[in-house]
């Protein structure tokens, strides 16, 4: 286990090219670029960055939302595919490791969507693919539930690292998965605002105040850093909204957003920003700062009582089908066909 070098993390605080997989992987790839020049090891991106975060469900009914989500479910990318690919040859080239969030499509569906996550290495390795366990409130209108196939810490060269999606930093079991795997770094993924209420009520969900509790909170409990990144609402995300209407667009506009931060195994933030431009926010951590807390309250090892407590994590990949049998596939090419014509006596 790493817990003697000092590393450099950078949480990507940026806007997407809202609804444009192509445009949105063009800008990851120069972020990943730019955060391996000021020095970084590893960088995140915010949850469903690749290609935006679908926030219409919480603001428009769900039967004027249907045109985008079809723009939605053909801006979502496979994996791998030729954007996953794109940022993995960019994640070798700058030799940093790369935790992005996508909207992930599939060959079993044109309409299935999952809310993902990808871990890629400095080698451009996909270390780590994690679909999101339970879509959260409004998300069950975009969303697959996922499966436990990705809830897993990674050995890496800056350190053993895991990651959760939004929702899932308040999974008391999927956070006490990782830490039992020895997590050094945490990583956590927000979108830009979650509207849960009219913005100007007193009931309005404090998105930044929601971070802070649940990232310092799995930050002590768990003894390990923690790199947040959120999102952005940029222009190019409020006029792709704006056929939804004005009152749509202006819950938006007057909702709490989402805040990037990096916090410290003590539950302090080290560094954390608000903006609401990109920024790429960077800070220097040094692992062994994980040792010492261990001594209060580990909750993996001492200060626990596993004969009380038993936790079973599945992490089968859940598919939709499972076809048993031959892969012979009655099919020919017309090449294949012509061949087979021209020799009568040839057997099929």
């Amino acid at each position: 286990m790493r817990d003697t070098s000092t590393i450099k993390v950078c949480a990507a605080h940026v806007a997407p090219v809202y609804l444009n997989a192509d445009a949105t992987t063009a800008k990851a790839c120069d972020l990943i670029a730019d955060a391996a020049a000021r020095g970084a090891d590893m960088i995140a991106f915010p949850e469903s960055y690749l290609p935006g975060f679908p926030v219409w469900p919480a603001i428009s009914p769900p039967l004027r939302n249907h045109d985008l989500f079809e723009r939605f479910a053909r801006a979502s990318v496979r994996v791998p595919g030729p954007e996953i690919m794109r940022l993995c040859r960019a994640a070798r080239k700058a030799s940093i490791l790369v935790s992005i969030g996508i909207s992930e499509s599939t060959d079993a569906s044109v309409g299935c969507l999952w809310n993902s996550n990808l871990i890629i290495g400095s080698d451009g390795s996909i270390l780590n693919h994690h679909r999101k366990l339970v879509p959260t409130f409004f998300e069950k209108m975009i969303w697959a539930s996922g499966d436990g196939a990705g809830l897993r810490v990674l050995d890496t060269p800056v350190g053993r690292l895991g990651m959760l999606i939004c929702g899932e930093n308040t999974n008391p079991l999927a956070r006490f998965s990782l830490m039992a795997e020895g997590e050094q770094i945490h990583i956590s993924s927000y979108p830009p605002v979650w509207p849960t209420h009219e913005p100007r009520s007193n009931a309005a969900y404090d998105l930044t105040s929601a971070i802070r509790i649940r990232a310092g909170a799995h930050s002590f409990e768990a003894k390990a850093f923690n790199v947040v990144a959120s999102s952005v609402v940029d222009d190019g995300m409020l006029d792709e909204l704006s056929p939804l209407g004005t009152d749509a667009v202006d819950i938006i506009r007057h909702s709490p957003r989402g805040a990037s931060m990096i916090i410290n195994p003590a539950g302090s933030i080290v560094a954390e920003t608000t903006a609401e431009k990109d920024e790429l926010l960077t800070a220097e951590i040094d692992l062994r700062e994980c040792v010492v807390p261990k001594q209060f309250h580990d909750v993996v090892g001492y200060y626990n009582r596993f004969d009380i407590f038993d936790l079973k994590v599945d992490r089968t990949r859940r598919l939709p089908v499972d076809y048993v049998g031959t892969d012979t596939v009655h099919a020919y090419p017309f090449d294949v066909l012509e061949e087979t014509e021209s020799k009568p006596d040839a057997g099929t």
